[in-house]
């Protein structure tokens, strides 16, 4: 079921600073529910309650036996009860982002997950029971009823799963268990990361002021941001290294007794992506290191004037960079018109996120840190959460996210089950959204310098999206190997993060002592074991999408529209067909790496 929380997000930062950026845009969840005392949200739990225990009562033990009919109004009444379970965690979840340290927030959040985990338990026996429905009898009843056979992408997702699935009392335990397993570790993280106090000159910052200070011109601002990154983390790090034991020992354990042969077999099978193709981008991304960072942070070190990089010096600003603030105005309408150019229905998809209070855009305290775009139900709309602080790359940012909001909204009509995107798809329309304004912007800079700067910046993003994040994926793979093997200090975590550090960032770089413990912070370890590639996935489908788009194929606008509409309805071959690509060709993943390559050639030339 699709109601699990809490929602992958993204790593970017940035401050909280007392500019006037003008009317930052808050949330308006009313199209959820109006309140948390809301008398709907009574109703739709106590329908839920007894709706459950009727499907439970109705259907097991008599999959099998249904005709392509009945199994079609099963099928039909299951969906039902997940779009009235995800609107009551959307509502719960997206309430909880907002303040992740108001404990009435908190306590409602949890206290709801509670319920529909309670309340959802009888339906455990569907997917392992609909499991053990024979080839043969499943075959012909998806033969017998087109609205049936319509759901198949769904039915073979579940039945992927067919070798690893445990008894229903066992699966039924692991439902009840999870609000105290991974649910908790991961809210205790979340509070954890949100209430964390960084001293810097004197003022007490938060997480994201922190971690901007990482962007900041004035050098010795980076290096006091770091060293106070590394001394908050230091202090807490043994409370993340038993998260992290934990977290990983669950999973390892869950694994084990499902079967499953290595740990990120489970994500492979989520995102409907064979383990061969994650593997061939992993070794192009890995073979491109040289090529991509190391290149591009030898040229950084020498416009900075260094003979090596500090780590706060990686996404330090040009020395040529334009410090103007990009209000939100202005944002909105850049990223609005890029994406008008390219199709207009682009832009009136995206519209209502401004004008309907579809986006909570400011920095508050407790906010969760970085950035989203949650797709609630298919009967509602998307919601994006930002922390919009004027820098280009927040405008970016803005850009991707509205990217997953248009996307969300095409795929919608599919309906709840089949609305939502395997995560190696799910960064296409919002990296797409990326580069369509970024070509825009970098179509208007005004002289050699500045294109020189959009450039470089795009490079930097690109390599925090392709070549960290590859490097993020190795290390939770070497994690979680470490971990089956034994209990691991901080410093065994420490030592697996640094590993793969200095492959990925290149020879130019020195590491200050304490930035081994920066695995710390990164929420997706916590939230989303192995999640990591999709974002260079995305990347990568993208840039070999957007290389499709400039050659001027015809007819590439329905074709993309069509690719977003489809949701989860089809496998990435069938979606990137009609554009003569394929994820499974080793060779489409240099392609994709050849864009970020030839921004790097040009930054090169430049400098001749």
């Amino acid at each position: 079921m699709k109601f699990s929380l809490p929602f992958p997000v993204r790593d970017v930062s940035s401050d909280k600073g007392g500019k006037s950026l003008g009317d930052l845009p808050e949330w308006d969840l009313s199209d959820l529910y109006t309140a948390p005392d809301a008398p709907q949200i009574k109703q739709d739990l106590e329908w839920l309650e007894t709706t459950c225990a009727a499907f439970a009562a109705d259907y097991e033990g008599k999959l099998a036996d249904l005709d392509a009919e009945g199994l079609l109004e099963c099928v039909q009444r299951y969906e039902k009860i997940d779009l009235i379970a995800g609107r009551i965690m959307s509502f719960a979840g997206l309430r909880y982002y907002q303040q992740t340290t108001n404990p009435d927030r908190a306590k409602f959040m949890s206290d709801m997950q509670d319920k529909v985990t309670t309340f959802t338990t009888p339906l455990v026996f569907f997917s392992l029971e609909f499991n053990r429905i024979d080839d043969a009898t499943y075959a012909a009843r998806l033969s017998e009823n087109a609205a049936l056979a319509r759901y198949k992408p769904v039915f073979d997702r579940m039945r992927a799963m067919k070798p690893y699935q445990l008894s229903d009392e066992l699966e039924r335990f692991l439902h009840d268990q999870s609000v105290v397993g991974s649910a908790a570790w991961n809210r205790l993280f979340d509070e954890t990361i949100a209430g964390l106090t960084f001293e810097v000159d004197g003022d007490s910052l938060g997480i994201e002021a922190t971690l901007n200070l990482l962007t900041d011109s004035d050098r010795d601002k980076r290096e006091a941001g770091a060293r106070a990154l590394t001394e908050t983390f230091g202090e807490r790090l043994p409370l993340f290294a038993r998260v992290h034991n934990t977290l990983t020992k669950e999973k390892e354990v869950e694994d084990r007794w499902r079967g499953l042969p290595t740990p990120q077999t489970a994500r492979h099978l989520s995102n409907q992506v064979e383990p061969e193709v994650v593997e061939a981008l992993r070794n192009a991304v890995v073979a491109a290191y040289p090529r991509l960072s190391h290149r591009y942070y030898a040229l950084k070190a020498k416009w900075l004037g260094l003979d090596t990089l500090e780590v706060w010096d990686r996404n330090a600003p040009l020395p040529m960079e334009d410090k103007r603030l990009v209000g939100w105005d202005e944002a909105r309408k850049t990223v609005m018109d890029a994406y008008a150019d390219f199709d207009p229905r682009m832009a009136d998809l995206a519209k209502p996120f401004f004008t309907d209070g579809w986006i909570d855009a400011g920095v508050k305290e407790g906010k969760a840190p970085g950035a989203f775009a949650h797709p609630t139900v298919s009967d509602v709309h998307p919601y994006v959460m930002l922390n919009y602080l004027g820098k280009p790359r927040d405008v970016m940012t803005l850009a991707h996210e509205l990217g997953h909001g248009v996307h969300q909204r095409l795929a919608a009509d599919q309906g709840e089950l089949l609305s939502s995107t395997p995560l190696t798809l799910a960064e296409t329309a919002s990296v797409f959204g990326e580069m369509l304004t970024f070509r825009k912007m970098l179509a208007g800079a005004k002289d050699t310098a500045q294109r020189k700067v959009m450039l470089a910046g795009k490079v930097e993003d690109m390599i925090n999206t392709v070549v960290r994040q590859i490097a993020f994926y190795d290390f939770e793979c070497k994690l979680h190997a470490a971990r089956r093997a034994g209990e691991l200090t901080p410093d065994d975590i420490n030592a697996l993060w640094m590993s793969v550090q200095a492959e990925s960032l290149g020879p130019v770089f020195n590491f200050m002592d304490g930035y081994e413990t920066f695995w710390a912070y990164i929420p997706h370890f916590v939230h989303s074991p192995f999640y990591v590639y999709a974002y260079a996935f995305g990347d990568g489908l993208v840039n070999a999408l957007y290389a499709v788009y400039e050659e001027g194929a015809p007819g590439f606008e329905e074709k993309y529209f069509d690719m977003l509409k489809a949701g989860g309805s089809k496998h990435h071959k069938e979606l990137l067909a009609p554009f003569g690509l394929d994820a499974s060709d080793p060779a489409f993943w240099d392609k994709g790496l050849s864009m970020i390559e030839g921004f790097i050639d040009e930054l090169e030339a430049m400098e001749e």
